[in-house]
């Protein structure tokens, strides 16, 4: 099961229109950026395409329009992913501000991985929008229930007394807003200022990042393509380096193997030129 793919792995060459085409004809959406997926219920009902009734779907926000309910989304995500023990780490922070290269490098992921489930066969008898709608239904069901319960009489308060503690504690809560006021509205300026420059200099920082990482990935993708040039791919030199690009994880192992082919190159030719030496 492909839960854990280096990044030089081809699923990361996989393009923004061949997700789009390839997600909109699965769940019968109709996505047009990458960055609509950026709420996490696209991915937890691919989840669901492939793994019938393990997905809680009363739980996913199909019309979720705020981070902080894209991170309800990716905890459903992340709890399925916990129930199938599959070993992914997902940047929920990163996924929620709808970065197209975020959401384009896990949706990628979610690409592979489902293609090597059921060796990407689709659930012929999955009905997306019902899902969809199903789940909408019961998550409302749900709140609505919540919501009457919160709402029902409490018999053994006396209402004259929450009468007169609403009034006091009216009474007091203005009293400290009165208080509290000029104090708020000197400082407020200034605060709002400091923090739309940090946001700024934040803003600023981030987009030099993602260029920088752009800029070497890119490199990375040159290195390999000149790596499967047929009169390349099998010279010792090109195995080193390739032995360092597919590495899976940070294992320090992947750079002791490509010296380890150099070495075992190296004395090879040393072998070859003494032999003809001496010869």
């Amino acid at each position: 099961m492909a839960s854990n793919i280096g990044m030089m792995d081809s699923a990361y060459f996989v393009g923004r229109n061949e997700l789009l085409a390839w997600i909109n004809s699965r769940l019968q959406l109709n996505l047009s950026r990458i960055e609509e997926a950026a709420s996490g219920a696209v991915h937890v009902q691919l989840m669901d395409m492939i793994y019938p009734g393990v997905v809680p779907m009363h739980k996913v926000n199909f019309d979720a329009k705020t981070e902080y309910d894209y991170i309800q989304n990716y905890k459903v995500l992340q709890e399925v992913f916990n129930k199938l023990k599959i070993d992914k780490h997902i940047e929920v922070n990163k996924l929620v501000k709808a970065r197209p290269l975020d959401n384009l490098e896990f949706l990628q992921w979610m690409k592979r991985y489902c293609d090597s489930v059921n060796g990407g066969l689709m659930n012929e008898n999955y009905n997306p929008v019902e899902r969809r709608a199903k789940g909408g239904k019961e998550r409302n069901t749900k709140a609505s229930l919540k919501h009457s319960k919160s709402l029902q009489p409490n018999n053994s308060v006396n209402s004259g007394s929450c009468d007169a503690d609403s009034s006091t504690l009216s009474r007091s809560l203005s009293a400290k807003q009165r208080s509290n006021g000029a104090a708020f509205g000197a400082n407020s300026s200034s605060e709002i200022q400091a923090l739309t420059q940090e946001v700024s200099d934040l803003r600023l920082s981030v987009d030099q990042l993602e260029k920088e990482r752009d800029f070497y990935f890119a490199k990375l993708r040159d290195i390999e393509v000149l790596c499967q040039t047929p009169e390349l791919e099998n010279i010792p030199i090109t195995l080193a380096v390739k032995k360092i690009l597919y590495a899976a994880d940070d294992k320090e192992s992947a750079l002791e193997e490509a010296q380890e082919i150099v070495a075992e190159s190296l004395d090879t030719i040393e072998q070859t030129k003494s032999s003809s030496d001496d010869q």
